[in-house]
């Protein structure tokens, strides 16, 4: 089975790769020294701090590893390439809730970079999905559990990161 691939964008793509770098440089070489101080107090089997330098080493092992099959299916979007004349990923988009009236910036990502706290959402996520493909002055609708939500694209631009 193929895996699905990672959309991302540069940005994105960048973060990851120094998330990685610093993992693998800076990170395993303070948990080996912690590892290597806790051993030489002695008896492992009641020290607290080698069972934690321990965890720490799995943790940063387990991310390394996201990170790797992230990185190895990545597909990057060149957000320069972008068409603005319809919403795809890489885009920032200014649209209306048309039940509140109010307007909404989001900029449209790959599911592994979404964070709609710092106003990136998903492609895969229902507002995304109903936005993909959309031109300036459509209205779309969003399926969701409280409803039909309704959305007018205001704008369509390029994003600056």
């Amino acid at each position: 089975m193929e895996e699905k691939k990672n959309i991302l964008t540069y940005e994105g793509l960048k973060k990851y790769e120094d998330e990685l770098h610093e993992l693998k440089v800076v990170k395993r070489k303070e948990v080996a020294e912690k590892i290597k101080e806790a051993r030489e107090q002695g008896d492992l089997s009641e020290n607290a701090e080698y069972d934690a330098a321990k965890d720490e080493q799995r943790d940063i092992e387990a991310r390394i590893e996201a990170l790797e099959k992230i990185l190895k299916n990545a597909e990057v979007v060149v957000e320069e390439d972008v068409d603005l004349n319809k919403i795809s990923i890489g885009c920032k988009v200014k649209i209306r809730d048309l039940e509140f009236n109010e307007d909404l910036e989001y900029k449209i990502v790959g599911s592994s970079e979404a964070n709609s706290l710092k106003g990136k959402i998903s492609n895969e996520s229902p507002v995304g999905r109903a936005l993909i493909g959309a031109k300036k002055g459509q209205t779309v609708s969003v399926e969701t559990q409280a409803g039909v939500l309704k959305y007018k694209v205001l704008g369509i631009e390029r994003s600056e990161n």
